[in-house]
């Protein structure tokens, strides 16, 4: 299922005992089916030729990955040697400074480079293999079939290359920039809290909240209009279309909606880097059932909006009052890295809509076409089975079906490759009821990665605080890291899938492995967040401090620990997560 350098291997074995793996859940949350190997390879590829290669980050080159039982495990490679690293900082203050010194010239540049991306990804065509060639090949210059097929496929796949080129062109400065002011303000203050460094920077105005800006919109109308009672929590989609298109003014609402729907419902329905999360165009449930939460928001008389001015106030008196604790030069530079860090963070959540959302799900509707051709060709059973075999078998099918479409010879395609599909669907059912531990390997003293820290919360600290919560797995207490302030009470509601967001109900507390920033149109249901995986920079910690409520992030074992119903208190200021009583079970 997996190519060879996947794995972990008798020649690489002392190697990678002496490193830290860490399961990355938050990307890879279940095993991988062959095909989606193409979005681990891809982004470590990217992030890689970025740091490593192009801007040379002084402590940090790239990342490993491993695959055990289908679950993908990552370590970082660390420059140890103070020569290098000051070899390597000359390259990354010249290119990072260009980059922070025009940033908005070369981000407007970047996005029309994900807008041209996006288009030919949509346009690409998946040509069939007729019977006859047309007289376009005969008397005219169109390529014969098969030939446009294979340049189709390859195109397919250097699209995907390229949107993680430019997902990681401004990522990784954005958490450089974000990276230094903290290490900036740690110095001068030593005491304090990594949330309060967090808040400093928030209150961002970005695209990605714009979905759900409309949704709210949209839910205002829906009262305004009268057509607010189709809004029923429980109903689906399907069933809220039918009901609305009864009446005249349904029927404007839903041509209010669909005028929405380009860009906005280009947001993805998970965090994942999956085939199956796609779009809100693939499955309307997560903007649906944000609008039933709104509408009954409204009516309940709550406000529905995000707390942005509040947020703002409180960001702008800690800078006011964490800059009067230093001297003048030293408060100087405390608001240079601040004013940058405010510039660039942005983009750490923006690019998730060009990149991780809007292109993923083009571009994996993109192999349906590829996996559909197969299978109309008997070589699969399903389109959908495209995605059990690796990008490499794919290609290889597509050279066997070229040929004896050519030829008129017989293939063995649709014996040899079916009974593998089927095969590997057994095995990822068995895999996904195995519980990956948190890490492997050996702990590490420190860890430099700012991408490690950041967006997964992979300290020592909190590895070795994962290691105790598996010892004492009868504790009624989780600790993680405080990723937004304020202490709620509520039941909870774990998710264990996208599957499971039309289940969320209003005041409950959310528990996953990691939120999606895409889920932030039911965060007016819910009162809190807890996952997993996540550091104070992690989407779930931004979007929750976004929205206004509290948020532990990296615990290690929520999903594992709570169950749906118990009641829970949440501590955005502590870092904990107590179980109170077990409730009702739902």
């Amino acid at each position: 299922m997996y190519p060879y350098y996947t794995l972990y291997a008798e020649p690489r074995r002392e190697l990678d005992e002496q490193r830290l793996w860490f399961w990355n859940s938050q990307h890879f949350p279940v095993p991988m089916p062959a095909f989606d190997v193409v979005a681990i390879d891809g982004p470590y590829q990217a992030v890689g030729a970025w740091q490593n290669r192009t801007f040379a980050v002084p402590p940090a080159m790239g990342i490993d990955y491993r695959i055990v039982n289908g679950y993908v495990y990552i370590s970082a490679n660390y420059v140890t040697d103070p020569a290098k690293m000051a070899e390597r900082a000359g390259f990354f203050e010249k290119r990072a400074g260009h980059y922070f010194s025009n940033w908005d010239s070369l981000y407007g540049e970047w996005r029309g480079k994900m807008e041209a991306l996006l288009a030919e990804i949509t346009a690409l065509e998946v040509p069939d293999l007729p019977e006859y060639e047309s007289d376009d090949v005969a008397f005219g210059d169109q390529r014969i079939s098969h030939v446009r097929l294979l340049e189709a496929y390859d195109r397919t796949l250097r699209c995907a290359d390229e949107m993680w080129e430019h997902h990681f062109e401004f990522l990784l400065l954005g958490y450089g920039a974000y990276a230094t002011f903290s290490d900036f303000c740690k110095s001068q203050l030593p005491d304090i809290p990594d949330q309060h460094v967090a808040q400093m920077v928030a209150g961002i105005d970005v695209i990605l909240f714009r979905a759900d800006a409309e949704l709210r919109r949209l839910a205002r109308l829906a009262i305004e209009t009268g057509v607010d009672g189709a809004f029923v929590e429980g109903r689906t989609p399907d069933e809220i279309d039918a009901d609305l298109a009864t009446s005249e003014a349904g029927r404007a609402w839903l041509e209010a909606l669909e005028a929405i729907k380009d860009p906005w419902f280009n947001m993805g329905t998970g965090d994942g880097l999956y085939h199956y999360y796609g779009s809100w165009y693939d499955d309307p449930t997560i903007p649906y059932a944000s609008l039933i939460g709104h509408v009954a928001a409204l009516h309940a008389g709550r406000e529905i909006d995000r707390p942005t001015e509040e947020i703002e106030r409180e960001r702008d008196r800690l800078a006011d009052e964490y800059s009067s604790l230093m001297e003048p030069a030293a408060a100087q530079t405390f608001r240079e890295l601040l004013g940058l860090s405010r510039t660039v963070f942005p983009y750490v959540e923006e690019h998730k809509f060009w990149c991780d959302y809007w292109f993923q799900a083009r571009f994996f509707n993109k192999v349906r076409e590829f996996g559909a051709l197969l299978a109309r060709h008997g070589f699969l059973e399903d389109g959908e089975d495209i995605f059990q075999l690796s990008r490499h078998e794919v290609g290889t099918a597509l050279d066997e079906l070229s040929l004896s479409w050519a030829t008129g010879g017989v293939p063995l395609g649709p014996a040899h490759w079916p009974p593998i599909a089927a095969r590997r669907k057994e095995l990822l059912a068995r895999l996904a009821d195995w519980t990956p531990p948190p890490a492997l390997g050996t702990m590490p003293e420190t860890v430099s990665d700012p991408m490690t820290v950041m967006l997964w919360g992979v300290t020592p600290a909190r590895l070795q605080e994962w290691a105790r919560a598996a010892d004492d797995v009868d504790s009624r207490e989780l600790r993680g890291a405080p990723a937004s302030p304020g202490v709620v009470e509520g039941r909870a509601r774990v998710m264990s899938g996208v599957g499971d967001l039309s289940q969320v109900r209003e005041g409950e507390i959310l528990v996953c492995t990691i939120t999606s920033p895409a889920w932030a149109p039911i965060f007016s249901k819910i009162r809190a967040a807890v996952t997993d995986i996540g550091g104070v920079m992690s989407h779930a910690a931004i979007v929750c401090r976004e929205y206004g409520m509290p948020a532990v992030v990296g615990t290690g074992r929520a999903t594992a620990t709570i169950k749906t119903g118990q009641l829970l208190r949440v501590d955005g200021v502590t870092g904990t997560v107590t179980i109170l009583d077990d409730g009702p079970q739902s």
